[in-house]
């Protein structure tokens, strides 16, 4: 499998910028493809939390406050967010009153990879939330097996941004609907604010 040759996906030329609550990306400073990384306190997000606390330890564990994280389709904002209700549209806006971290693609994605992207997220619209892949994550973290299940169309917050990013340069190293909030914010090195991100490798460039 091609992704299987690669540690980490490649994201080279991706920036992140973190904003507190009350403080909100301005239209202009992100591009449709783009995507955030928030923290929530529904069910699915802390047992989200619990689970990335299982697996991020010692450096890597400030990646795991990092529980939901959604994809930009829209210059003006507009959002595809898998929640437990489903996937659905929202707005950057919802967010202001928390804090979030905005992670644009830069030069890692064409102008036609990003249409793809946004493509994808428009696709998945209306897909149940994969609660089947959250009992698999859980499954795997407890056990530590590499065994994975889920139904097709359903999406997690992250895996629904993990795999609309394979439109892109980004080719992760597991199966993308079991991509985590963390592992996007370890592959793209984005901790909490005002927090130190640990040393990591150089990615690989294709």
């Amino acid at each position: 499998m091609l992704g299987s040759q690669f540690s980490t996906p490649r994201t080279v030329g991706a920036t992140s910028a973190h904003f507190g609550p009350e403080q909100t990306a301005a239209p202009g400073s992100f591009t449709p493809g783009d995507f955030i990384l928030t923290h929530g306190s529904g069910i699915f997000s802390q047992l989200i939390r619990f689970g990335q606390r299982l697996r991020f330890r010692g450096a890597n564990r400030v990646f795991a406050w990092w529980n939901h994280a959604a994809m930009i389709v829209s210059p003006a904002g507009d959002l595809i967010e898998a929640l437990g209700s489903g996937v659905q549209r929202s707005h950057l806006e919802k967010y202001a009153p928390k804090e979030y971290a905005l992670v644009c693609l830069g030069e890692m994605a064409t102008v036609h990879d990003r249409r793809q992207v946004v493509a994808y997220a428009e696709w998945a619209l209306d897909q149940k939330y994969g609660v089947l892949t959250i009992v698999s994550i859980a499954i795997s973290l407890i056990m530590g097996g590499k065994f994975t299940f889920g139904y097709d169309g359903q999406s997690i917050c992250s895996g629904l941004v993990a795999r609309a990013l394979e439109r892109t340069d980004a080719i992760f190293a597991r199966s993308p609907s079991h991509i985590m909030p963390a592992d996007l914010a370890k592959v793209f090195n984005v901790p909490p604010g005002g927090q130190i991100p640990p040393t990591r490798a150089p990615l690989k460039r294709a």
